[in-house]
């Protein structure tokens, strides 16, 4: 086989966006377009990947880390000048370039590797990926003779009127033959509509010197669409999304109602899972077997295991084990560890807290800065209170303990193993294990207190 190299084209500011952030970082299904290019390009076994960098330079090159190579286009002067910058790199090597662009985020490795294999099957000079549009409107389009070849690629600024009703476009992908590649270059001009040095046009230079010029057509126009816009972004999620879904099913995945259902591209999901409709799984999140998600979840960088139910509920960058039931309505905030055979219940608040074994918070309750062991039940209605309005402190319930409803654990304070916290107590000082500690005021009634204030009020 001969030698294989990829050029990822990721310069571009990406003005159409309207944004701060540069085009090709902007996230489809939580992972950065030029990132999802990048994932398939690595699968083709490739010698070596370059990617042009220019806008945005070092978040791409942070995105993109120990994957490629990189080379800098320091002006923005078109797509056969940014291939150009990759020649120190590349210019003196044997084999076949593959040439992607950093904003089509479905092109999948089958196709680039098909196209690879009709590149190098046909011995051709230049090889293009087609498809064909049904509104070919800003494509290039290409324009074949009567043989069938191809004859050229035209932009659709420099495209006469009969051009413009081709419906055969130009996906911006394409497998050169990597010498003749870097010698055409030096040959393409900038005398066009937009004064920019067009990769399209090594096409017609290699052409015009009898090379042979081959077009691959993929079936599937979704799979090349390049996003310039927000409206593009919107449909490439929404395909994006449908893919990713599909993935997760035929591994045994059940998703009661995909179109209901966002899972963002780096989540894991174990066999015999069911997510139930609204659902929104995002990050790294990994997501055991059995489990029960859902129905209007939101679960972000989260590792949670076997056999656990999360029922309309938030949980932020935490771990919860296995067979824990969460919610409904409870919120795991970051920093928190739920352990298994543990019940976070209906409208509990955890926040950068550890939860031991078979511990419970069944409703209404805030859990803050605080260590809980195992086995013990957090009554409704209790609060860690953990802020003074300038420094957060510490809770620790150890194994065991029983707190009753309504308590206040003002920290930095201790409820040692076994103790019990009678209800609607305000505990301040630390709670020896095996004790009972009351610290509320003693009941007074005062008899006849509402005549009295009935009269007053008159």
């Amino acid at each position: 086989m001969t030698n294989r190299f990829a050029v990822i084209l990721a310069a571009g500011q990406g003005t159409r966006m309207k944004s701060k952030l540069y085009k090709v970082l902007h996230p489809v299904c939580g992972k950065p377009m030029v990132e999802h290019v990048a994932s398939q390009v690595l699968q083709l076994e490739t010698d070596k990947i370059v990617t042009v960098i220019g806008h945005g330079a070092e978040q791409v090159r942070s995105c993109l880390e120990g994957k490629t190579a990189f080379v800098l286009q320091e002006e923005q002067l078109g797509t056969g000048h940014a291939v150009l910058q990759a020649e120190p790199v590349l210019g003196n090597k044997d084999g076949t370039t593959l040439v992607v662009c950093g904003d089509t985020p479905l092109l999948q490795a089958e196709t680039l590797k098909a196209l690879f294999e009709e590149h190098e099957r046909k011995q051709a000079k230049v090889t293009i990926l087609t498809a064909t549009a049904p509104d070919p409107a800003g494509y290039g389009r290409i324009i074949r003779n009567a043989a069938g070849f191809v004859e050229k690629i035209v932009e659709h600024k420099d495209a006469s009127p009969e051009e413009q009703q081709v419906k055969e476009i130009n996906t911006g992908v394409y497998c050169f033959d990597n010498r003749a590649l870097f010698e055409a270059l030096k040959r393409v001009s900038n005398d066009n509509a937009q004064g920019e040095y067009y990769l399209p046009d090594v096409v017609g230079i290699l052409k015009s010197q009898g090379e042979t010029v081959v077009a691959y057509k993929t079936e599937s126009i979704e799979e090349t669409l390049g996003v310039n816009d927000r409206v593009q972004l919107s449909e490439a999620e929404r395909i994006m999304r449908k893919r990713i879904n599909e993935r997760h099913m035929r591994n045994g995945v059940t998703i009661l109602d995909p179109r209901q259902t966002y899972i963002e591209a780096y989540v894991e999901i174990g066999q015999d899972t069911v997510i139930y409709p609204g659902t929104k799984l995002s990050g790294k999140t990994v997501i055991g077997e059995d489990c029960k998600i859902g129905p209007n979840s939101d679960i972000t960088n989260c590792v949670i295991g076997n056999g656990t139910e999360v029922s309309q509920s938030v949980a932020e960058n935490s771990e919860i084990g296995a067979s824990v039931h969460v919610g409904p309505f409870a919120h795991i905030r970051p920093d928190s560890s739920i352990s298994d055979e543990a019940k976070i219940g209906n409208f509990v608040e955890v926040k950068k807290s550890t939860v031991g074994k078979g511990s419970k918070a069944s409703h209404l309750t805030y859990i803050g800065d605080a260590e809980v062991g195992a086995g013990v039940n957090i009554g409704c209605g209790t609060i860690t209170v953990n802020y003074d309005g300038k420094h957060k402190f510490k809770t620790v319930i150890e194994d065991g303990a029983f707190v009753g409803c309504n308590s206040n654990l003002i920290a930095p304070v201790t409820v040692g193993e076994n103790a019990y916290i009678a209800a609607g107590s305000t505990i301040t000082d630390d709670v020896p294990g095996e004790a009972l500690s009351i610290a509320r005021a003693r009941q007074v009634n005062k008899e006849n207190y509402v005549q009295k204030l009935k009269h007053k009020q008159q």
